[in-house]
């Protein structure tokens, strides 16, 4: 998955516009917990790293993303512990927390199931 530069744009916009809503009714754990999984290139990470365990070199071409795009997006993953970081030799290796993400990703499809009648179609902006 590619995330294009309007892509990254479009989303930026987004949340910039926004974040003052929500941080009127929200907490700040919560917050920060969605506003974190809300980037595209977290997201696509997180899903392949939900796959298998992975380096940064190995997320960054399956992504199509430059390394440092990657490992800038992986630190405040790792920060809230989203994902975890395993040394093997010289490597670093990131692996999914399966545990809140898997679970968080089970509630999205349960949703999509029982009230998505688009199949996710009515979250695409402008529809």
């Amino acid at each position: 998955m590619r995330i294009t530069s309007r892509e990254r744009r479009e989303s930026n916009t987004w949340i910039n516009k926004s974040e003052a809503v929500m941080k009127k009714g929200l907490s700040e754990t919560c917050y920060r917990f969605f506003s974190n999984l809300s980037n595209p290139t977290r997201l696509a990470a997180i899903e392949q790293l939900m796959k298998k365990p992975m380096s940064v070199n190995e997320l960054a071409e399956f992504l199509g993303q430059e390394q440092s795009m990657i490992s800038h997006n992986l630190k405040p993953l790792l920060e809230c512990k989203f994902v975890y970081l395993k040394r093997q030799g010289k490597k670093r290796i990131y692996s999914a927390n399966k545990e809140t993400i898997g679970a968080l990703f089970k509630a999205v499809e349960n949703h999509e199931k029982k009230f998505c009648p688009t199949g996710g179609k009515c979250l695409i902006r402008g529809n």
